[in-house]
């Protein structure tokens, strides 16, 4: 079998700039695993014709094809990042070939959110694959996604892997910055919140609460709060009526940032993390902390045995896990490492687990009708 999954590329990309580049290429390594997968090549869907500078492509053994160049080349197509042309699509089934969408960004936030809130957005024809892939975090839309694109919904594995950030951390090691958290290294943290404030599934609102309370009840343990993807809303109205409310804000304990890679910024700025999700609760982001056995406060009850939880929109649960974090960490952190070992390792490209439920679902889709 031969695969082929899509790619968006554009002008001055960078890899740190989502996840859903990584993800495409985690996916791929997974795939070159598959006994059965002879060739897996990126369908290129944008403008550039090379990935980021990042990524060797010929390293980990992938070549980037416009999809009219694969249409005699693979045998399935995975539609990710980026979507494929409509016209080449509905010819390559005809010809016989399967596709999938793999649907990795939260699925009714990214229906609804542009309907509600711009005038500009982008359609595609939804009956245009033979199956629909969801993570595990959004089978609960699996029901939306059937009856709007009128074919089975089936789960696909989450999938991560420190390849991109391990080779981060050699750079900024380079730069003599340290990454990764440091025992007894500060009395009071400096905490970051690097939700992307894009989507009301992944904002600072209810972080910066948390950070803003847990101030209030022990001041001197909260050095700043550094609030990162905040830029383009510093003349908002609202968000400076909500930030100028906050404590933290008002004794100039608070730093708002633009877009910084997690590595490079946390080895330098930052000992904690507070995060917060609404129905999206896989993301790199933790993944990256966990990884650098950093605190994190989150939300997230896929990670409710890794990190600090606090549940739902419960903020004064979540400063009080930031304060307990602040107590316990350093002497916890064996435990704590060895927790995030059993996530980071669940969701490898390299488990058979994975590899195996993938196949499944490469199975499944070719022998579909």
């Amino acid at each position: 079998m031969r695969v082929g999954i899509s790619v968006i590329t554009h002008a001055g990309q960078n890899i740190w700039e989502n996840g859903m580049g990584q993800n495409v290429l985690f996916l791929a390594q997974l795939l070159q695993r598959v006994q059965f997968v002879e060739r897996v090549v990126l369908l290129e869907v944008g403008d550039q014709g090379r990935l980021p500078p990042q990524v060797d492509t010929a390293a980990l053994g992938l070549q980037l094809l416009r999809p009219e160049q694969a249409t005699d080349a693979i045998d399935v197509a995975i539609e990710m990042a980026g979507a494929l042309p409509a016209e080449w699509l509905a010819y390559f089934r005809a010809c016989g070939g399967k596709a999938a969408y793999l649907c990795v960004g939260q699925p009714h936030a990214g229906l609804a959110e542009p309907i509600l809130f711009t005038d500009r957005s982008s359609a595609m024809r939804y009956e245009r694959c033979d199956q629909v892939w969801v993570l595990p975090k959004d089978v609960p839309f699996a029901p939306m996604l059937r009856t709007l694109h009128r074919c089975p919904v089936l789960a696909a594995p989450y999938l991560w892997s420190p390849y991109f950030l391990a080779r981060r951390i050699e750079e900024v090691e380079r730069a003599a910055c340290c990454f990764g958290y440091q025992r007894g290294r500060a009395a009071a943290w400096r905490v970051a919140i690097f939700e992307p404030n894009i989507s009301v599934v992944k904002s600072c609102v209810a972080p910066m609460l948390i950070c803003d309370l847990a101030y209030r009840g022990q001041p001197g343990r909260i050095a700043s709060m550094q609030v990162l993807n905040t830029l383009h809303m510093k003349n908002h109205p609202t968000m400076l009526y909500l930030a100028n409310s906050l404590d933290l804000v008002r004794e100039h304990k608070a730093v708002f940032h633009g877009r910084n890679d997690f590595a490079g910024f946390m080895a330098q700025h930052a000992d904690a993390v507070v995060a917060h999700q609404w129905h999206n609760e896989q993301n790199y982001a933790y993944l990256d902390a966990l990884y650098g056995d950093f605190p994190l406060i989150h939300n997230s009850p896929w990670l409710k045995n890794a990190g600090y939880y606090y549940p739902d929109f419960d903020v004064h649960a979540g400063a009080r896990q930031l304060l307990h974090a602040l107590d316990v960490h350093d002497q916890q952190i064996d435990s704590y490492r060895a927790r995030s070992r059993r996530v980071i390792d669940s969701v490898s490209p390299q488990a058979q687990s994975n590899v195996d439920a993938y196949a499944r679902l490469l199975l499944q889709l070719v022998e579909s009708k």
